[in-house]
């Protein structure tokens, strides 16, 4: 599968995050650290967050999931705005996903973030108005429509966002989730109708 910036994406941050984990000093200046934000003018931090992650798991899901669903919104963006138009857009989303968080936390010394969360579904929201039906693996074993993921993960994602308590930056997802699709509809507004018309004609296949 020809994604060479979807790889780079990967294979960059994971060299990142493998640095991080072994020299605490580059891991607490990429951290999202809203503090040194605010105070520091440290406005880099709103995208170094998203090549670090918490542990092994936290990155591999990550990766997996933007090297899944990044090949197929490669190729959908470099034909219309670039190969740099989608790398504009996985960067963009980083920042945009965080900033509501970043708001609301700006002046909280005891809040931090981190991960590719906010971008990766970005991704995986914008390719979901090209097939909605196609199949997804959750939890790489159970098969699910692309759509019927999406719901369930936008409704679980504000349930868990005003419940909080995980150390999970739900809120991030949404807004990353949001931003995926309503670039996609900029970039292309006719994947709108595309997505309404696959919509009400099913196709699975299992």
């Amino acid at each position: 599968m020809n994604a060479p910036v979807t790889l780079v994406l990967v294979a960059i941050t994971c060299l990142i995050s493998w640095q991080a984990w072994e020299r605490s000093r580059l891991f607490d200046r990429l951290i999202l650290w809203p503090p040194a934000i605010d105070r520091q003018r440290q406005y880099d931090r709103l995208l170094s967050h998203g090549f670090i992650h918490a542990n092994g798991v936290h990155l591999v899901v990550n990766m997996v999931t933007l090297y899944s669903f990044g090949a197929l919104m490669e190729r959908f963006f470099a034909e219309r705005i670039g190969w740099v138009g989608y790398l504009a857009f996985y960067l963009s989303a980083i920042v945009f996903a965080i900033l509501p968080t970043f708001l609301h936390h700006r002046r909280d010394p005891r809040y931090r973030s981190l991960g590719a969360s906010g971008a990766v579904s970005a991704v995986l929201f914008s390719s979901v108005l090209l097939d909605p039906w196609s199949i997804l693996l959750l939890f790489f074993v159970v098969p699910l429509p692309a759509i019927v993921f999406a719901v369930l993960y936008v409704a679980y994602s504000i349930w868990m966002d005003k419940k909080g308590g995980d150390n999970i930056n739900h809120s991030a997802h949404l807004w990353g989730a949001l931003y995926g699709m309503v670039f996609a509809l900029a970039v292309e507004p006719r994947l709108g109708p595309h997505f309404v018309q696959a919509l009400t004609h099913p196709n699975l296949s299992f």
